[in-house]
């Protein structure tokens, strides 16, 4: 792995988040822009459209997605996966963006790590580590913060934006956890577009897209547009490729640009007015997750493995 290889994976992963940090305020500018606006239909768009953007994307570069469908068990995994993964991880986001805000959403959202540590920790038996211990105290005063601003007797958001973030947040872990045995046999792409088309296809069933009327201008379509291409397809893509080029704790330490991104987007261009807790308590809660995407003995061996190449 050269220099130059490891700094362009590190640039695909952190634009790859800065995207996604970007759809989520794309969403928030189309949902004042368009009351009539849902999220339901929204996450159906979205997802049936990137979906079949990544399975022909898939075809085209010689994937066979469609092999994914002759076992059985890999079949129900994807189908799992799009209705336990995608869903709330992008349906429930949306509703927390439309609540609220999208630095909020976004920062309620990142502690989804956290909860696969305590699914880890109550049915694999798996203690945390010191470092995870720090970093799940840091979160949990990052989220204290942002949901009190200080004031532990009332709520300083609405609920409903805890609701709906908590349930993205559940969904990250999900969104994580159920691909895991189908991403080495058939690929992020095949994985991540056949889930996407499913859920979007299981959300139209329960409510059809083609139901709800709406006018958009064609700015709110070139809103859309970004959601779909530069928030969904553009850095999932980028994300897969950056993995070649760097270690996964790497690439997942640079999603602390989305929320970054999130917050600095709102500001500059939504006029959203965040208060100090809102930064003090996102700041503690994007280091926690740092801290618990790094392994201290997995970045050591890696750094020897580097030390002795370059020494030869």
């Amino acid at each position: 792995m050269t220099q130059q290889h490891h700094l362009r994976g590190v640039l695909l992963a952190s634009s790859a988040c800065i995207l996604w940090g970007i759809s989520g305020v794309a969403a928030s500018t189309l949902f004042i822009a368009n009351p009539h606006l849902t999220a339901m239909w929204l996450t159906q768009v979205r997802m049936i459209s990137a979906g079949l953007i990544l399975i022909i994307w898939g075809l085209i570069a010689g994937k066979r997605p469609f092999k994914i469908w002759r076992v059985r068990h890999d079949a129900w995994t994807v189908v799992s996966y799009g209705l336990l993964g995608l869903i709330p991880v992008q349906l429930c986001y949306f509703e927390a963006v439309r609540a609220g805000n999208a630095p909020v959403a976004t920062i309620i959202q990142f502690l989804g790590p956290f909860i696969i540590s305590i699914y880890y920790f109550l049915f694999k038996h798996v203690l945390p580590s010191r470092v995870e211990g720090l970093g799940m105290l840091m979160a949990f005063i990052g989220t204290v913060l942002i949901v009190t601003h200080g004031h532990l007797n009332s709520l300083a958001i609405s609920p409903v934006v805890l609701f709906w973030g908590g349930l993205s947040a559940i969904g990250v872990a999900t969104n994580t956890l159920i691909p895991r045995t189908l991403l080495p046999k058939y690929g992020a792409l095949t994985v991540t577009g056949w889930g996407l088309l499913i859920a979007g296809v299981f959300l139209t069933a329960l409510q059809p897209m083609w139901r709800v009327h709406l006018t958009l201008t064609w700015f709110q379509f070139g809103l859309l547009l970004v959601i779909i291409l530069l928030g969904t397809v553009a850095p999932f893509l980028m994300f897969a490729r950056s993995l070649s080029d760097i270690l996964p704790t790497t690439a997942s330490l640079m999603d602390a640009f989305e929320p970054l991104a999130a917050t600095v987007f709102s500001i500059a261009f939504l006029n959203v007015q965040l208060t100090r807790f809102d930064f003090i308590g996102g700041l503690l809660v994007i280091l926690a997750v740092m801290a618990l995407s790094i392994n201290p003995h997995r970045m050591f061996r890696y750094l020897r493995r580097r030390r002795t190449h370059t020494s030869s």
